[in-house]
């Protein structure tokens, strides 16, 4: 995932548009226990009426990352970050269009043991999507 989200915002600060489809099937890496501890310190870590916020669907918590890698409080981060659109599972405008997987993203080498789907961790964080 963190992959995908630096390439998205390298293509995003050059004026590219970028579509984000399966964001349920985007592998992080690491052991799963410690990447289910961390995600979930950082969304308790927030209250109901004062921030940080941070989300529990797999798209939302995809872009969130994404933005992390933005300026996203100037002016040039917010138009990046408008540009950007990330889908769970792929819509009906892309059903049939050509796929693009980039290789910078891609993880070479891994065990089974080493990572977990943003689609599990989010459904272990409470989401339901």
């Amino acid at each position: 995932m963190g992959r995908l989200a630096s390439v998205a915002a390298s293509q995003l600060l050059k004026g590219e548009e970028i579509n984000i489809v399966n964001a349920e099937k985007a592998i992080v890496s690491g052991q799963r226990d410690s990447i289910f501890r961390e995600y979930y310190a950082v969304v308790a870590r927030g209250s109901r009426e004062h921030g940080p916020h941070f989300p529990k669907r797999p798209e939302r918590i995809l872009k969130r990352t994404v933005r992390g890698m933005l300026p996203y409080r100037t002016k040039r981060g917010r138009e990046a970050m408008s540009k950007l659109r990330v889908y769970v599972g792929v819509p009906r405008e892309f059903v049939g269009q050509p796929v693009e997987q980039l290789e910078a993203a891609k993880m070479k080498g891994f065990s089974r043991a080493n990572y977990i789907e943003l689609g599990e961790l989010a459904k272990r964080l409470g989401s339901h999507f």
